[in-house]
């Protein structure tokens, strides 16, 4: 999750504090209306994971949110 947050941190200029809420909030919310089984690949993937499903995870949430492939 510290890729993540000091990636957010760079992109926007929030301060670590900051950036870290706005991290746990979305992946909070994309595990809380993820398809089963999914949250725990989400955690896998923030932690840092090997990005090997980052691929079905992107379609997933994609679909979640109304995106058509």
């Amino acid at each position: 999750m510290n890729t993540l947050v000091t990636l957010v941190v760079e992109r926007t200029g929030l301060g670590e504090d900051k950036a870290r809420a706005a991290v746990d909030t979305i992946v909070g919310f994309l595990k809380q209306h993820a398809p089963a089984g999914l949250a725990g690949q989400i955690d896998s993937l923030v932690e840092g994971g090997d990005g090997s499903n980052v691929s079905g995870i992107a379609s997933s949430i994609g679909g979640m949110v109304g995106r058509k492939e």
